[in-house]
C-alpha cells in the first residue's frame, strides 16, 4: 500500500486482525499491543493522537514528527514485533490459534498471521474539524458496537486520557501525545 503525506498531516490508521477474527478481545494480547503500539511511536517518531483497540481491529491516529515520516515503517513496528509475541505466547499456552494462525504460502512454506496482510487503511487528516471528528470516532467504536454504554467506559482508548483533562495514565496504555499545535 502507497502512503502519501503532506507536511501537517496526521494520519488515521487501521490495522485489522486475520480473517476478521476477534484476536484482540483478551487482556494479554491488548496489553502486549499497546507496548508495540508505544515503542514504535517513540522508536519511529510519531506522536499518538488518539487509538481504540477493538476486539478485531485497532485504529490509531498519529501525528508524524519527521518531516519525511515512514508510515510502512512505523505499522511494521507495531505489527511484527506483536505478531511474535503472539504466536510465543500461544505457543507457551498450547493455544490452538497458533495453528490456526499458521498458514501455508506455497509448499514447504508456512507463515504465522496476526493481521490481515498489507498496509491496512491510512487516512490523511489535515483540517482541525477532521482531527476532531476522528478522535470522536474511534473513541465511539466500542459504543457504536454495543461493548460499552459510553465512551469512557472502554479501558483500550484514549478517551479517558481527554476526559479527565490528560490526568488519567493508565501504565496497561501507550504513550498519548494529545492534540498538535494547529487543532489545540
Amino acid at each position: 500500500m502507497k502512503h502519501y503525506h503532506e507536511p501537517g498531516d496526521l494520519h488515521e490508521l487501521t490495522l485489522s486482525c486475520y480473517e476478521g477474527r476477534t484476536l484482540l478481545a483478551e487482556e494479554m494480547g491488548r496489553k502486549l499491543l499497546c507496548e508495540s503500539i508505544h515503542r514504535a511511536m517513540e522508536r519511529h517518531h510519531f506522536g499518538l493522537v488518539a487509538f481504540v483497540l477493538m476486539p478485531e481491529h485497532v485504529h490509531v491516529l498519529v501525528c508524524p514528527q519527521a518531516v519525511e515520516p515512514a508510515i510502512d515503517e512505523l505499522l511494521y513496528a507495531i505489527k511484527r514485533p506483536f505478531s511474535y509475541r503472539m504466536k510465543q505466547y500461544y505457543e507457551a499456552i498450547r493455544d490452538p490459534k497458533r495453528a490456526e494462525l499458521t498458514v501455508r504460502e506455497r509448499p514447504g512454506r508456512t507463515s504465522f498471521r496476526f493481521w490481515q496482510e498489507g498496509g491496512g487503511y491510512d487516512r490523511n487528516i489535515s483540517t482541525p474539524n477532521a482531527v476532531l471528528a476522528s478522535i470522536d470516532y474511534i473513541h465511539t467504536n466500542p459504543v457504536r458496537r454495543g461493548l460499552v454504554n459510553r465512551a469512557r467506559e472502554w479501558k483500550w482508548s484514549s478517551c479517558r486520557w481527554y476526559e479527565s483533562d490528560k490526568q488519567v495514565v493508565d501504565p496497561d496504555l501507550p504513550k498519548i501525545h494529545g492534540l498538535p499545535d494547529f487543532v489545540a
